[in-house]
C-alpha cells in the first residue's frame, strides 16, 4: 500500500457564499474555518492548503448571544506607548462588522504558517452584494450538501 498525497495540481477550489444574517457568530466562524481548511473534502491533508474560497455576506446581521454585545471586548495595540485600544462587540459591529467575523474565523484556524494563506481566501462584506460574480460562487446551505454526488448503478 502507498499513501496518497494530493499535489497542488490536484487541488480543486470552489467559491462558497455564506449568509451570516441571523446566525450566531461562532456557528458562522466554524463553518467558514472548515471550508477554508478544506476539511470537508475527502482528500484533506493537514499540511497542505486544500481549502476553498469563502465569501461571507451580511456581516452586520450576525448575532451574538447572551450579554456578549457589551461584555466581549476586542483589544489591540497600536505600537505606540499607551496605545492599547479597546472596543466592545457592539461598537465593532457598528463600525467594522467585517473584522468581527475575520477575527472569529482567524481564532478557529490552526496557529501555523498556513493561517495567513487561508485567511487570504476569506472575503467578508457588509451587505448582500459582492464583486465575485465572475467566480460563480455556490450558496452554502449546510454540510449535508458537500459530499460528492453519488452515482447510481
Amino acid at each position: 500500500m502507498r499513501t496518497y498525497v494530493p499535489s497542488a495540481k490536484h487541488i480543486e477550489r470552489t467559491w462558497w457564499i455564506v449568509d451570516a444574517s441571523g446566525q450566531p457568530l461562532g456557528r458562522v466562524a466554524t463553518i467558514v474555518a472548515t471550508l477554508l481548511m478544506g476539511k470537508h473534502k475527502p482528500n484533506y491533508v493537514p499540511f497542505l492548503d486544500m481549502g476553498d474560497y469563502v465569501i461571507v455576506v451580511n456581516a452586520e446581521k450576525v448575532v451574538l448571544t447572551g450579554r456578549k454585545l457589551d461584555a466581549k471586548i476586542y483589544r489591540w495595540h497600536t505600537g505606540y506607548l499607551g496605545g492599547l485600544k479597546e472596543r466592545t462587540a457592539r461598537e465593532m459591529l457598528e463600525k467594522h462588522p467585517e473584522k468581527v467575523i475575520e477575527r472569529a474565523v482567524s481564532g478557529m484556524l490552526p496557529k501555523n504558517k498556513l493561517r495567513k494563506v487561508r485567511m487570504r481566501k476569506l472575503k467578508v462584506y457588509r451587505g448582500e452584494s459582492h464583486p465575485h460574480q465572475a467566480q460563480k460562487p455556490r450558496v452554502f446551505t449546510g454540510f449535508e450538501h458537500l459530499e460528492q454526488p453519488q452515482t447510481t448503478a
